[in-house]
């Protein structure tokens, strides 16, 4: 079962998240909202008990993990899995690489594998880092770099010039390369001139949630989950999961 042209997401990396998207349901608020659409014109269902994410990024099976285990679908990561291969993120959006990896992992491993791509846009810079958000400083840097980056890029801008908001996409395929559901995640907040907490990973030390006047990185997992991007996108990717699941 495919996408239809108009359940595509058309936003691009560095598009400016106030603007309107081609998904047909939404919610939260202006800035921080969640959207998702696939739309089927057959009410197939499946069966679907362990999911392979496609990452070998820790820090991101623990955020995930336990919304899964709700629905009782175990989750698991290339780590769990031997025979691996590595996908290139050649796609110019978010949701295009979320794709590129679900696709390539699901026929790879022949599991149900979910992509997911997240990034920092902040539009005062064009929407940078956009795409690039985990190289940034260059192919191979960390975090440390990620952030000095930019933190200079953005040196002698104030107030508006540095809001940012964290996207989060979801794309789940099939065994066979096919795709059945997506979801994408939103969150808005500013980026401080100092790093701040110790917990989270890539621009969570710079990114404060001016409600909470508090960093990602100062934030405990639970209130994260609740208010970030990947933790939008994944509440709307389970409730589209389980209208596709079979039990």
């Amino acid at each position: 079962m495919g996408l239809s042209s108009r359940a595509k997401l058309r936003i691009h990396p560095w598009q400016d998240a106030r603007q309107s998207t081609n998904f047909h349901a939404s919610s939260g608020s202006k800035k921080n909202k969640t959207s998702f659409n696939l739309r089927s014109k057959k009410p197939l269902t499946f069966m679907i008990d362990t999911i392979l994410l496609a990452t070998t990024n820790k820090k991101k099976i623990v955020e995930l993990r336990p919304s899964f285990e709700t629905l009782g679908v175990k989750l698991i990561s290339l780590s769990d899995l031997s025979n691996q291969i590595e996908v290139d993120e050649t796609g110019t959006t978010f949701i295009d690489n979320a794709r590129l990896k679900a696709i390539a992992q699901a026929k790879h491993h022949q599991l149900w594998a979910l992509g997911e791509d997240s990034g920092l846009c902040v539009p005062s810079l064009g929407g940078a880092p956009g795409v690039y958000s985990a190289r940034y400083a260059g192919i191979g840097a960390g975090d440390e770099a990620n952030n000095d980056r930019l933190l200079r890029e953005l040196s002698g801008k104030k107030g508006a010039e540095r809001a940012a908001y964290y996207v989060s996409t979801m794309s789940l395929a099939s065994p066979q390369g096919e795709i059945v559901a997506e979801a994408e995640g939103r969150c808005w907040g500013q980026i401080l001139e100092t790093r701040r907490g110790s917990g989270g990973f890539g621009y969570d030390p710079l990114f404060e949630i001016p409600e909470y006047h508090q960093t990602f990185a100062e934030l405990g997992l639970t209130v994260k989950t609740v208010l970030s991007h990947r933790g939008r996108a994944i509440r709307h990717f389970l409730a589209r999961l389980a209208k596709v699941r079979r039990v």
